[in-house]
């Protein structure tokens, strides 16, 4: 591992060129070009899970190797890794880095390439914002200048550290589930397209062609058509209906869901079932159509839900993604959504090297190859 993260390095310093394609876009296949029912071709359809490594402010930054090994194995391309950036700055100061931590992002880095999957940086957490309540950031990222200087900050130092890696390796998902934008003291819309829109200048100063991920409002659920001439791509999720996603979950407000069913669930007051999800991913089908990327950066359902429910409901949003061209990644690999050590109470699990899998789950989603 030694010989290969001193690799690494060198070709992260060499800055080696990449692909010349502008932007995220790639020249859609022949096959694909002649599918008149898929909208999404801008982007790979990657298909994998987020790991967790660097996900709160607890987190030790340690990525267990077998992980990416097992995803690359089961047929996935891709992980996406949720991080918190005050992992890597010592006294609470924006612009002072923690180099040790940035060396075990760097070796997960390593690791998702060594198995050939894609790898996308996102900041769970952000310089002013994140959905996570652990901590209270003490600026807002939508309206203080301070906090959007100190997210580019950190957005620059991470292009200009992967500058050498290839577009077709690694992205960049910019913030995690931006909210509703209809609280003026919170963020509105052109506070939203600012930031984005500076970080995105930024980053291109570093690696002009890297590919760079914007989610969608509403915690990733409305796509942002003013931000399609950018040349970014744009990340939808697979949370909906929260009846049956987050039935039971302690960090929602959960406590007057309903026994999850399917169809049936039931979000903010209406019943959702096939129909209604497919008229909720068309608004994202077409953005695609559009020429902008779409990918599903997170989803899954929390380990309360009963699992016929889970397996019925996900098999209708994988069914409806993949008929877009859409990729997606679980929450999470190992845990509450994933298919290693999920603690559902309601699934017979296989030993899988000391772990628990769920065979069926894992199985349902290798079916949309």
């Amino acid at each position: 591992m030694k010989n290969n993260r001193r690799n690494f390095l060198k070709m992260v310093a060499a800055g080696l060129t990449a692909a010349t394609l502008p932007g995220y876009a790639r020249e859609p296949k022949k096959e694909e070009k002649t599918k008149k029912s898929v909208a999404q071709t801008a982007l790979p359809r990657w298909r994998g899970f987020n790991l967790q490594g660097m996900f709160t402010l607890k987190s030790i930054g340690d990525f267990p190797e077998d992980d990416f090994r097992w995803i690359r194995d089961w047929g996935f391309d891709f992980v996406r890794l949720p991080l918190c950036y005050r992992l890597w700055i010592k006294d609470g100061n924006d612009y002072k880095l923690h180099e040790p931590m940035l060396a075990k992002l760097d070796r997960a880095v390593q690791l998702a390439h060594k198995y050939g999957l894609h790898v996308c940086l996102n900041f769970h957490r952000g310089p002013g914002y994140s959905v996570n309540r652990e901590f209270t950031e003490p600026l807002n990222l939508w309206k203080d200048q301070k906090a959007l200087d100190a997210f580019c900050f950190h957005w620059q130092m991470l292009a200009k550290r992967y500058r050498g890696i290839s577009k077709d390796k690694l992205s960049f998902d910019l913030i995690n589930e931006p909210p509703d934008a209809n609280n003026e003291k919170v963020m509105t819309r052109a506070d939203h397209e600012r930031v984005i829109r500076t970080a995105v200048a930024a980053i291109r100063k570093e690696s002009s062609n890297r590919i760079i991920i914007a989610d969608g409002l509403r915690w990733g659920n409305e796509p942002v058509p003013e931000l399609a001439d950018l040349g970014i791509a744009q990340s939808c999720r697979a949370y909906i209906p929260m009846s049956v996603t987050h039935y039971k979950a302690s960090w929602v407000r959960s406590e007057n869901f309903p026994e999850p069913a399917w169809p049936g669930g039931w979000h903010r007051g209406e019943r959702w079932d096939r129909k209604r999800l497919e008229q909720h991913y068309n608004s994202w089908a077409e953005l695609a159509r559009g020429g902008v990327g779409v990918h599903c950066g997170e989803g899954g359902a929390y380990n309360k839900t009963p699992h016929r429910v889970v397996l019925a409901w996900l098999r209708d949003v994988l069914e409806i993604l993949t008929g877009y061209g859409i990729g997606w990644a679980i929450w999470n690999f190992r845990g509450g959504f994933g298919i290693l050590d999920s603690s559902r109470q309601d699934v017979q699990y296989e030993d899988f090297h000391g772990h628990k899998l769920d065979r069926k789950l894992l199985q349902l989603l290798q079916e949309f190859e």
